[in-house]
């Protein structure tokens, strides 16, 4: 169990325990969209594992590379996005680790920088004196997002699968709603004791937390596909009427969820459309009674 629910846990550069094989390393980037800010994860004792060294931050990559103590062996990535990877090169500099993410990444969908080493896929496991990752990939908020799944502790490392206190956007082309939904329904069938976040605290009841965000994605997507039905066609106007108590900001940012439920119905046939419209239901969309 963590150790208190104080703010101090996410002071930069503290190592906070959170089981005697698993603490964390908060990087100083908080925000809109970061809460406290990025969560690198250190895993084992005797063999130690870095999940998501977060921005290339000199100070935070040090703390990170002192609490491994010399005994890091790799680098893992959830997924290749400015928050959670830019700052793998630098630890690596320090540590020797290899870097190891998903073959998107490798491929260069986004983060050519990152470059990793060694590619790791579901299925794959990283075995330590003390500890057992199972590599689960989990598409949807990126296409190369992998959680990683430390046995022992029945923990989920889970990036951005969830966050603590808000909500993931799933942004296209490289976020799909239709794989976010795939990808929670997946993690809610584990054996689970608790999430461990890319942003903020660690998350209980897993399954209770996987439901919450399964219903809210689907209450979003009731909402969009209600408004369509009504006539609004283009998404400015959905995310205006959807998020009305939300800051200007954070509606931008929502641009891309809409869009991304809206290309989802469109690929179950619910609705037509590209781009930022014009949407329609689909038996509008063709001229034909689909009833």
């Amino acid at each position: 169990m963590e150790q208190s629910q104080s703010e101090d846990q996410f002071a930069p550069g503290r190592l906070y325990r959170v089981t005697p094989r698993l603490a964390r390393i908060t990087a100083p980037n908080p925000g809109m969209m970061t809460g406290p800010g990025t969560n690198t994860w250190i895993v084992g004792d005797a063999d130690r594992v870095v999940v998501d060294p977060g921005p290339d931050d000199e100070a935070h990559l040090q703390a990170v590379a002192d609490a491994g103590e010399g005994r890091i062996r790799a680098i893992l990535i959830t997924h290749a996005h400015p928050d959670h990877s830019p700052g793998a090169r630098r630890l690596q500099a320090i540590t020797d680790a290899p870097v190891m993410a998903h073959p998107n990444e490798l491929q260069g969908i986004r983060d050519d920088a990152l470059a990793a080493d060694h590619a790791i896929d579901d299925g794959d496991r990283l075995d330590g004196d003390d500890f057992t990752l199972h590599c689960l990939h989990t598409p949807g908020h990126a296409a190369d997002h992998l959680c990683f799944l430390l046995e022992q502790d029945r923990i989920l490392i889970a990036g951005d699968q969830v966050m603590d206190g808000s909500t993931v956007v799933i942004s296209p082309p490289d976020g799909c709603m239709q794989d976010y939904l795939s990808s929670l329904r997946r993690l809610r069938e584990l054996s689970l004791d608790a999430i461990a976040p890319g942003h903020g605290r660690l998350l209980r009841p897993p399954r209770d937390v996987l439901d919450a965000v399964i219903a809210h994605r689907l209450e979003r997507e009731r909402m969009i596909l209600e408004l369509v039905s009504a006539g609004e066609a283009q998404i400015p106007g959905l995310v205006g009427r959807i998020y009305t108590h939300v800051p200007e900001a954070l509606q931008r940012v929502a641009f891309g969820s809409v869009r991304a439920h809206l290309e989802k119905l469109r690929d179950e046939g619910r609705v037509t459309g590209d781009g930022h419209g014009p949407w329609r239901p689909a038996s509008a969309g063709n001229g034909e009674d689909q009833s």
